[in-house]
């Protein structure tokens, strides 16, 4: 399996950060994609597909950190990007709630 689990919704408080410019203070680092549980359920493949996928918006996934578990809140298409070109680990942006 790709992820840890695949959940369905954010299971963490609200944190506020609903734009990109909310995460820049959050510093990226390397997460492995065998630990994070997806809040998606799908995927649009045009989204992954596209060329300027990332042009748009952070070049970093974000990823919250709640009660010890990693959850994949935006950038699913990236860790996917990332599995089929068979890389184990994702940049990310972690926010850590306690």
């Amino acid at each position: 399996m790709i992820f840890k689990a695949v959940g369905d919704g954010r299971p963490y408080p609200e944190h506020g950060r609903t734009r990109t410019r909310d995460w820049v203070d959050v510093p990226p680092r390397q997460v492995r994609l065998d630990e994070l549980v997806t809040t998606k359920r799908t995927l649009d493949l045009d989204q992954l597909l596209a060329e300027d996928s990332t042009f748009y918006g952070d070049l970093f996934a974000h990823v919250v950190e709640f009660e010890g578990t990693l959850y994949l809140e935006d950038g699913l298409h990236r860790a996917v990007r990332a599995a089929l070109q068979q890389r184990p680990v994702l940049h990310a942006r972690v926010l850590t709630i306690r």
